[in-house]
Formats: structure tokens, sequence, C-alpha cells
């Protein structure tokens, strides 16, 4: 059905397309959207039905949503944003120039503009700031009959009315009740009566990704966000859970990759910007992989006297850097789940050490075979090779396993520790063990 509403379009039978269009879920008419050029995209949106465009909206990426509202003319354009959950709108607001952004909240509701900048007041990456202020709430000495009827009355604009915030004069949090609980209440019973007082909230500063881990702990569908002073602000559904934890598990991948984290999508990215995301890790990674360079000039008479060690140069510092990954992004995904801690130091070194004796020992002793049977090296190199592999991997494992628990207890991003920069210190300590290993066996 998807080729057909977009060769509709192609063809210019847009009375064909709206047609079907308006059969299909939110989600699926912006998979087409996207998928038309931009001045298709936007006669087929200003075709839509009002009450289906602003949902349609707010299920584009960003990139498409910011050229679609300033293509759309000033009216048009401020009410999609009346018709957005205000977290939605306000994501959209934040990225878009100074000019535009004056223009469009001056057409705004003064509601929607009050939301929005109660929103932009709040730390990027914070609860506040993705919150929504779209939500039930209900005084405690109301009748279950009256919450119904304040439901009815405010529901049809809120995000989500499964769980409704009992809340004072103050708007002090009191508790939370249940639509099912509502449901199954007798009409006459006292909110203060049925309500659940034991509620778990996050503060507004609280970081979006502690808030991530909260909602999994909990397996809540939304979360009260409450200021300093217990008084109910907002709330964070699961729907901006799930784009959180995308974005903080891609910007953990980019970092591990040894790039600058980026908002927009590969394909949205530019050249120039992609470059310079790139540029400064590989710099500085270059940089300090100059030392190998060094250790090995330092050790030339040594080579020259045993030339077959420069073939093992490369196995050694492969297998030390792989081993140093392993250990490093395990503990890095460990950190970032809470499963580990800076007090579980002691405990994962000795867990690393054991593993890194079993690994070690196996590929020495696999290493040992191909060198006598298939390299048919001196059983004095052999051993060179052999023990410098067991001593590597036990080095890389403890390096990998170490440096994102002092990273994270430092106050730095675990992730800066992983695979990139790990393996360029461990290349640097295989080639100076490799070496030391092979003066004092062969005598060099």
């Amino acid at each position: 059905m998807f080729e057909e509403i977009i060769e509709y379009v192609k063809k210019k039978q847009y009375m064909q397309a709206r047609k079907e269009l308006i059969e299909l879920n939110a989600p699926d008419v912006a998979a087409i959207l996207e998928e038309l050029s931009g001045e298709d995209m936007l006669k087929v949106f200003r075709m839509l039905p009002k009450d289906m465009a602003a949902e349609v909206f707010s299920h584009l990426p960003l990139e498409e949503e910011q050229d679609l509202i300033t293509s759309l003319a000033t009216n048009e354009a401020a009410s999609i944003l009346d018709n957005l959950f205000a977290d939605d709108a306000a994501d959209l607001i934040d990225e878009m120039p100074a000019g535009v952004v004056t223009r469009l909240l001056e057409a705004t509701s003064p509601e929607t503009r009050r939301d929005i900048n109660h929103l932009l007041k709040y730390p990027e990456d914070s609860a506040g700031s993705v919150m929504t202020v779209e939500y039930v709430s209900l005084k405690e000495n109301i009748t279950v009959e009256q919450a119904f009827d304040r439901i009815r009355t405010v529901g049809v604009d809120k995000e989500t009315i499964d769980i409704c915030y009992v809340t004072d004069l103050n708007r002090q949090l009191l508790g939370t009740v249940t639509l099912r609980r509502l449901l199954l209440s007798d009409k006459s019973a006292k909110i203060s009566d049925i309500m659940h007082e034991n509620v778990i909230t996050i503060n507004t500063l609280t970081d979006q990704e502690e808030a991530a881990r909260e909602f999994k702990k909990y397996d809540f569908t939304s979360m009260p966000v409450v200021d300093s002073e217990n008084r109910l602000v907002g709330i964070i559904t699961v729907d901006d859970i799930v784009d959180i934890m995308e974005q903080e598990a891609t910007e953990d991948i980019e970092k591990m990759a040894a790039i600058i984290p980026t908002d927009k999508p590969y394909m949205k990215t530019g050249i120039f910007e992609t470059y310079r995301k790139r540029m400064p890790w590989l710099l500085l990674l270059m940089i300090s992989a100059t030392f190998t360079g060094s250790i090995i000039s330092h050790y030339e008479s040594a080579l020259g006297a045993y030339v077959v060690l420069t073939s093992f140069i490369p196995m050694l510092m492969d297998t030390g850097g792989n081993a140093g990954s392993q250990a490093s992004i395990t503990i890095i995904r460990g950190l970032s789940l809470n499963e580990i801690t800076m007090k579980d130091l002691f405990r994962v070194l000795w867990k690393e050490i054991r593993i890194a004796i079993g690994c070690g020992l196996t590929l020495a002793a696999a290493n040992l075979i191909r060198l006598l049977l298939f390299d048919r090296v001196g059983i004095a190199v052999a051993a060179v090779v052999c023990l410098t592999l067991f001593v590597v991997v036990i080095v890389a494992k403890i390096t990998g396993s170490v440096l994102p628990l002092l990273a994270k207890q430092i106050g730095f991003d675990p992730a800066v520790m992983a695979t990139p920069f790990i393996t360029t210190i461990v290349d640097a300590m295989s080639l100076l063990l490799y070496f030391q290993i092979a003066t004092h066996i062969l005598h060099i």
C-alpha cells in the first residue's frame, strides 16, 4: 500500500492519496512522508485532517519537522504547535533559529507558549527537559464520580490518562490513582481513600539516563517529575524513555568508536560535519600511536639480531587490543546499567585476572603448536612469543577493566576509555613486554 500511495502522489492524484492516507495509522503516514520530496511532502501534509496532522508531525524525524514547520504559513505552523504535546513542541523549538522561534511563538496560544518556555528552562538531558506538562491532576477530597467528570473535561488534551496524580492546593504530590482503580471503585469513594501514597518520583534536574534506569527498575509507563519542594511539574512517559535509551546507546557506541557524538542520523549528517566529529580523536590516537614507533626504534638492534621477531608484532598487538576491548566494553556496559560501581573494583579485577589466565594459557598453547609445527621457529623464539602472549592478555584484561572504572570515578565518560584508546595503550605495553622478554630470554 505504501508504494501505491507514493505512486499516487507522483502522478499528482492527491485526492486518491488522501483517501488512502486517512485510513492509516499516524506512524505509517509519517513513514510515507519521509519518502517524498520536500514539495510533495508539504502538499500531502497539508491534505491531512487537522486532528491527524499534528499526530503525524510528531512521528517525523526532527529534520523533517523543521523543514515542514518552516515551509508552512505562520498560522498553519502555530496550529501544529498548539496541537503537539508540550515536550515534543519544546524539542522542536529548541533546535530552530531564534527568528523562526519568535515568529512561531507569537502566533501560538498563550498556554502553548507558557508550556514550551517552562520546559526550555531546564538543562539539556535533564528529566525536566524531556517531561511533558500534559497530565491529569486530581484533588484528594473529590469523589470517584467527580474525578471521572474532570478526566472527561481535561483528558482529551493530555498525553496519558492511565495514571492520575493527586495534589494539594500547592501542587504538592500526595499520591497517584490508576484509571483501573477508579473504574473498580465505588463512585462515591474519596480519592484520598483509594490513592497510592508511596509514589516513586524523579527530580527535574535528574539526568535523563538515570530516569531511564528508574523506568526499567520499576516497569513504569509514566513517572511524575517534581521540583525540589516536591511540587508536581510534569511527567515522563515511556515513549520518551525509549527515545532516551536509543539516544544514549547511540552516544556510547559513537564514543567507543572514537567519534564525537552527534544528534543527527548518518544520512542527514553532512560530509564536513562528519569529518569534524571524527578528526579530533583520529588525530589524538595517531599522535599517541607514535609511541609504538619509538619503542620499535629503541629496540632496533634486538630486531636486527632476531629479524623473525618482527613478524609476530602484529599478532601480539592485535591480540592484546582485542583482549582489552573485550574487558572494557563489558565493564562499560555494566557501568551504564548500574551493575558495576567503583566499590566492585577488586572483585572485577580478581575476576578478569582469572579469565585472563585462562584465555592467555589457551592462546599461548595454540600459538606454541603453530610456531613449532608450521612456522618451525626455534624453541627459544617460540618461548618468547608465547610467554609474551600470555602476559599481554593478562595486562590487557586488567587495563581494559580498570580504566573505565577509574574514568567513571574521576568524572569522565567510561565510553571514552573503550576500544580505540585502550587499544593504543595496550599496543605500546605489548611491545615493551615483548622486547623485554626477548632481551632476557634471547640475551640480545
